[in-house]
């Protein structure tokens, strides 16, 4: 079977693809320089040439492509700006984006959770752009073939993308578009950074004040998208409303316009879940989900902050019995003859509550007894009580409680 898939893989990369938009066969089965069908130049830059289409939009088309000047031959990714969307404003806007999106990915591409700008140029009147291909299934194709996240895999997730976002905002751009598509679990991990990759910086944008102040095109997918990003005011807490959005998605499998309420204007992916998730997690994905930016975590140190604050907290079992309140710090050295006093005096006390059936009030250190709600005490004999709180002492003299 892997003979056949090398087999397969050795076929393919020994076709070429047109990249004429009016070629009416683009496909080459032998590796030529020139289409046989139209006659283009099938080679890039002298060295890249696409292989297959792999994706479409309203703005370009991407390719599977090898790096012929390179040795080991690698893949990699030809995206071609060829926008099908007509007036001169649209164009013009377009030609802004993937210009945009080749400076994003030159000043961030270093990252290894980022792919990496190879070229970026201009031929035959048309503007190409060629990046690092990344190999591995993106999460709206993971989440269809595996089904809903766990809390284990969401706060995985969190942890392998959010350094990626605060290294993104730290160079004061905000990708505008985080949503499953957009992020790729590497086959091979080449960091011990994380195997996430956020890719389409088509509309990632420069967080200068002049931007941040000016109401501009909303760009982002609708059901990710943040209230303000709506309105053109894109902010770095837009993102983390994005994020957020992505994981209610991830967790309970549903479109996110499913899983908000817009009567009562509140999110319900609650209701949605298959699999339980802990209050700790519940709390930061609400907050990252706030429509109003102030109440939103406003940095990605934050949300990073709150998530291994609760990791830690959640890894304590929760109780609803409190602590034993001693009258004297554990800490403070005592003789063995004043404990066994001290011991002795608490005890008595005990008793005392037990034979007046749990109803005196004149004892200032069992005061927290007196806010939980009185049941009828079974009754006990003196001979038994005096049993128990011998047993009691024992133990406490042997530091068993």
């Amino acid at each position: 079977m892997l003979q056949d898939i090398r087999l397969r893989e050795s076929h393919i990369c020994h076709m070429s693809y047109c990249l004429n938009p009016n070629c009416p066969k683009p496909v080459n089965i032998h590796n030529e320089k020139f289409c046989q069908t139209c006659g283009s130049k099938l080679l890039l830059k002298e060295r890249y040439h696409a292989i297959k289409p792999i994706g479409q939009g309203g703005f370009g088309r991407t390719f599977l492509a090898v790096d012929e000047d390179k040795p080991s031959k690698p893949r990699c990714v030809i995206k071609q700006f060829y926008p099908q969307a007509q007036g001169t404003s649209t164009v013009q806007k377009a030609v802004e984006l993937f210009t945009q999106e080749a400076m994003r990915l030159d000043e961030l591409g270093k990252h290894p959770q980022i792919p990496e700008l190879l070229a970026y140029f201009t031929q035959d009147d048309r503007q190409y752009l060629v990046q690092e291909f990344i190999d591995g299934p993106n999460l709206a194709q993971e989440l269809e073939q595996k089904g809903a996240f766990s809390e284990t895999q969401i706060r995985q997730l969190l942890n392998d993308l959010l350094p990626v976002l605060q290294f993104c905002h730290a160079r004061q751009v905000i990708h505008r578009d985080i949503k499953p598509e957009n992020i790729i679990r590497r086959t091979t991990t080449k960091s011990s950074n994380g195997n996430l990759v956020l890719v389409d910086f088509g509309a990632a944008k420069e967080a200068t004040y002049t931007a941040l102040n000016r109401t501009g095109t909303s760009i982002g997918s609708p059901e990710y998208v943040a209230p303000e990003q709506i309105r053109g005011k894109a902010i770095f807490a837009s993102d983390i409303y994005s994020l957020g959005v992505t994981c209610v998605h991830l967790l309970t499998q549903h479109s996110p316009f499913d899983l908000y309420d817009i009567n009562n204007d509140a999110w319900i992916w609650r209701q949605y879940l298959t699999s339980p998730v802990s209050r700790h997690l519940s709390g930061i994905l609400d907050k990252m989900l706030e429509s109003i930016p102030v109440r939103r975590y406003h940095t990605v140190d934050e949300v990073l902050k709150d998530l291994n604050q609760k990791q830690q907290s959640a890894a304590t079992p929760a109780t609803s019995v409190k602590p034993v309140t001693r009258s004297k710090p554990i800490s403070t050295p005592v003789s063995t003859n004043q404990a066994t006093t001290e011991i002795d005096i608490e005890l008595e006390e005990m008793k005392t509550l037990f034979l007046q059936g749990g109803n005196s009030k004149s004892h200032k250190s069992h005061n927290n007894f007196q806010s939980q709600p009185q049941t009828p005490q079974p009754s006990f004999s003196k001979s038994e009580i005096d049993e128990e709180l011998e047993e009691l002492k024992a133990k406490y003299k042997k530091g068993e409680l």
